[in-house]
């Protein structure tokens, strides 16, 4: 018959007597000398946390409590020759034509005004008459508050004129009427028809670029 070992998994001998210990951990019997530290990750350094454990209970510190420890800046170098991004996006020249790509039923419900605040977009502007002047100005008078500042953008379908279709930058006369330019002369009349539909849209713009660009058919 044989019989557990009451030392558990400590080793007896005669000739070389050891301690034995209780792992903090597990709580069995090994060896006192077999016994480990167990470390933790303090910020960027290894930190004792005064347990005692045999070697199936040592734990790996975590990686995920270390500190990561970013390298310092490079020394910056003399007589430095940056490219002069601002001066290449606004530069002297101004952008030619409208952006491409734009069409009033892919303008996304949301968006950010200038501020960051978020705003709707695609939101219908009740026009009760759209007239042009025999010039390159089109003027929209609303049946109700349009809501629309200097240089906030529309998208203008379905009018008589295609040339007055399109996207462009408005200019607010009174909290109901407002203008926009197109890039040729419209014959004086009356543009609104049935099916016209004007909502408010928001195009990427150049840095100090502040209206969309018009470009002729």
């Amino acid at each position: 018959m044989s019989y557990a070992s009451r030392s558990g998994r400590a080793k007896t001998s005669v000739s070389n007597p050891r301690a034995f210990a209780v792992c903090d951990r597990c709580g069995a019997w090994v060896n006192h000398d077999k016994l480990q530290w167990q470390t933790q990750w303090a910020g960027a350094a290894l930190q004792n946390i005064r347990l005692l454990v045999c070697s199936e209970c040592l734990d790996r510190p975590q990686e995920g409590l270390r500190a990561i420890v970013l390298p310092p800046d490079p020394v910056p170098i003399i007589n430095a020759r940056v490219e002069p991004f601002l001066a290449d996006e606004s530069g002297n020249v101004p952008p030619i034509g409208q952006p491409v790509g734009l069409e009033q039923a892919a303008i996304m419900p949301l968006g950010l005004n200038s501020v960051g605040a978020v705003i709707h977009l695609g939101v219908p502007i009740s026009a009760l008459s759209v007239v042009s002047s025999g010039t390159n100005v089109v003027t929209v008078t609303c049946s109700a508050a349009h809501g629309l500042s200097d240089n906030g953008q529309i998208s203008v379908a379905g009018l008589t004129n295609p040339r007055a279709c399109g996207f462009f930058s408005v200019v607010v006369t009174n909290p109901m009427i407002f203008t926009y330019e197109t890039f040729s002369v419209i014959a004086a009349a009356s543009l609104l028809t049935g099916t016209s539909r004007i909502v408010t849209a928001l195009v990427g713009l150049p840095r100090g670029v502040t209206t969309i660009p018009q470009v002729g058919p």
